[in-house]
Order: structure tokens, then sequence, then C-alpha cells
């Protein structure tokens, strides 16, 4: 008979501005939630994120999110995270980050960042350290005017906090290929922790129409709206941010120039003024209606609906509306941008090299003329690698086995199996 010592389960603690009561739309607040969903079972999740509910701030609490219990610690009260104060909210985080580990640490197995800045505080953290690059964070920073960050208008400041902070992560994750080789080059050092890792989509959610479905709900949303049952719709959905270029969208819609067109914006953002004023100045009122933000299974709804998902932006990593929309079986047209342009294939969208409102719209045109070019089974196909449940258990499923091996090996003889013998 065979006594087996119990194995506590490993933290793994997660450092981003998310609320997960209150979550904005963003690729980061999604990719933590299918970390929540699809991470093996074995690990005990602790989120230390930002809340709305200002008493609680600084308070650990247990939280539930897709039927996972975890451990929940506001650092910061934020009102509305969708808008950009004049101190962004990512160093307002860092800064209470530091302030909470000055009372006390946070102890973990792994811990996983999804921006640089907040490591400044937690190179003292004994554990296995990941860092997601969501972004082709040279393009973002080198880009001018085009970018949307702080860092754009000290670049060498932030390339030194870099080079200062990278030694001291474990795995660095990105989901653009290019920085990742990018990451490799700038960091000999550490090239061999450096890896490209995808964004994701969840099937549960992200399904397709059969065609019946997907005219049945593409009149019902017409007549919702008070358009016409041929209306053609064209989504985009992010955050009216300057990196999407939002701006950019509807020009494009001018320049298509077809009345029975109508573009759907899910979304919010500092730019939302700037888009409202680009469409009255067009006089495109009729043609464009903006949603704000909505829980997923909403948008997936409006993925499956649409005859066009459009992406118009400066940078991007792995842009994961373009793989929702796909795997609800609707085409893409994208600027070249980030990793969408590798992997789709002329049967499921197009990428548009010239940025420019007429060149975006003729892509936009190729689409919605010939739809029997671009079949749902197409863009299926392509997305289907990028399955959350798949990509992200094999992640940390790795991450898990590597660390029991490692237990097992610095067991002492005392932590080994107790083996009781029958007496003679």
């Amino acid at each position: 008979m065979t006594l087996n010592s119990h194995r506590t389960a490993p933290r793994l603690s997660i450092f981003f501005q998310l609320d997960p009561f209150n979550p904005t739309i963003g690729g980061i607040q999604t990719c933590i939630k299918y970390v929540l969903k699809y991470a093996p079972p074995e690990f005990r999740i602790q989120l230390i994120g930002i809340t709305q509910a200002q008493a609680s701030v600084g308070q650990w609490q247990t939280a539930e999110l897709h039927g996972r219990e975890f451990d929940f610690l506001p650092l910061l009260h934020v009102a509305d995270d969708n808008i950009r104060g004049l101190i962004p909210t990512t160093l307002k985080y860092a800064i209470a980050l530091r302030k909470y580990l000055q009372r006390q640490p946070i102890e973990s197995e792994f811990y996983q960042f999804h921006r640089i800045e907040p490591t400044v505080f937690t190179r003292g953290l004994s554990g296995t350290k990941l860092l997601y690059i969501h972004n082709d964070i040279y393009q973002e920073i080198k880009g001018g005017n085009r970018g949307g960050i702080l860092w754009k208008r000290f670049p060498w400041a932030y390339f030194a906090l870099e080079k200062k902070l990278v030694s001291q992560f474990d795995r660095i994750l990105s989901c653009n290929s290019q920085s990742a080789a990018l990451y490799r080059e700038q960091y000999p050092d550490i090239a061999n922790r450096v890896s490209y890792l995808p964004n994701t989509f969840d099937s549960e959610l992200f399904y397709a129409f059969t065609p019946a479905q997907k005219q049945a709900a593409k009149e019902q949303l017409a007549a919702k709206l008070n358009l016409p049952a041929q209306t053609q719709f064209v989504l985009f959905a992010g955050r009216l941010h300057p990196q999407k270029q939002p701006a950019l969208l509807i020009q494009a819609l001018a320049q298509l120039n077809r009345p029975n067109a109508h573009l759907l914006i899910v979304g919010k953002g500092e730019l939302e003024s700037e888009v409202r004023s680009e469409i009255d100045r067009l006089g495109l009122r009729s043609q464009v209606t903006l949603l704000g933000s909505m829980p997923q299974h909403e948008l997936a709804d409006l993925y499956r609906t649409c005859d066009l998902f459009v992406l118009t932006s400066a940078y991007e990593g792995l842009a994961r509306g373009s793989l929702e929309a796909l795997a609800c079986g609707t085409p893409v047209v994208t600027t070249r941008a980030g990793e969408t342009p590798n992997f789709l294939a002329p049967d499921s969208g197009l990428v548009c090299d010239e940025s420019t409102p007429t060149a975006i719209a003729q892509h936009w045109k190729t689409v919605l003329d010939n739809p029997q070019d671009f079949p749902a089974a197409a863009c299926l196909r392509v997305v289907q690698p990028y399955e959350a449940s798949h990509v992200i258990h094999t992640l940390y499923g790795g991450l898990l086995e590597a660390w029991q091996q490692r237990a097992d090996t610095n067991s002492t003889d005392s932590d080994k199996p107790l083996v009781l013998q029958e007496s003679g």
C-alpha cells in the first residue's frame, strides 16, 4: 500500500489592468479571459487588476469567470478604462503595484505580464516569469504620429527600459512573428527564451451560421436598424484608438460609394468624437451605426451575420477580431499590419498594401461583389490552428509538466511516497 504526499497546486499570477466584472474590448483582455477558461485546472490563478468599485481596492477577493474560480486583487480604481486620461492607466497601475509590493509580496510559482512597465517592480519576485508581447512593439514605438502610446515620444527611453528588464523573463511570447524575430536579434543572450505564440479564438463562442441562418440574421438586423433587406453589412470591432485608424474606415466607406452598404462599429475609445465628426463631414450618418461596447456573445452574432470584417490598423500583433470573424465564416479585408496578412488565404480575405481610402474601398468592393469567392468553409479552414483550447492548453500544460518534473527532482527523501510493508 502506498500513500502519496499531497502536492500544492501551482499558482499563476496574472498582472494587467483588467476588471473581470466590467471588461473592456481589447486583445489582452480576451487573452487573459481565455487563460482563465482553458489553462489546466491544476493552476490556482491570481489576477492582479483594476476595478470600478473603489471600496474594494487593495482587497483580495474570490471571483469567477467562465465557471472558473480565481483570486482577484484590484490595485486601482478606474471608472472607464476605454478612455485614456492624461496619465496612462499602465503607469498608474505600475505605481499602484509598487505600493502594494512595498507592504507585502505576491507569492506565486508563475507570473504572467502583458506590459513591461509594471515589471520594473517585480524583479525580486521568485518564480517563472512570462511576458506577452501583443503588438509589433518596434513598429508601434517608431511609428511616429501613427502610434497611440506615450512611449512614441521617447523611444530611446523605452528601449533602455526594455533592455534593463527583459533578462528577468523565462519566456517571452509574441503574437507577431516579426516582433519575435526582432527580439531574438536585439537580445541574443536570451534568444532561446523568445517564441511566437499566436492569438486565439474560442470555438465555443465563435462559429459560423448556415447560409440560411446567415440570410435570416441579416434580414433581422436590417429590420432592427430600419434598413433595406438587401443591405450589405461591413463590421469593425476594436478600440477607437490611433492604432486602429478608425477615421480611415469612414473615409473608405465614402470612397466605396455604395448606398446599400452599412458600416457597423463596435467599440469605444478616445477617437469616438473624431469618428463622429468624420461621419458628419462626409454625410454618412445613414450608413454608419456606432454600437459602443457589447458582450462577446452579441459580437459573435454580428460576426456571423455581416458580409465582411475590416481592419485599417497602422500596426498590430495578431488582430484577434480577424480570427473571430474568420471563425464565424466571415471574410476579412485588412491593411498590411500585424500577423493577419501572413496567414490570410486568397479565398478568406484580402490584404490592402496601400493604406488609402480608395485602395481599401476597392478591396471591400471586391469581396462584397463576389461572396462566392470567399466561402465560409475557406475562412474556417484558415483559422483552425488558432483555436484557444488547443493553443492555451498546450502552452500551460507544458509549463505545468515542467514544474511537476522540477518538483519531483527537487523533492527530499521525506517527500517521497511512504511505503507501508505488511508484517511477516
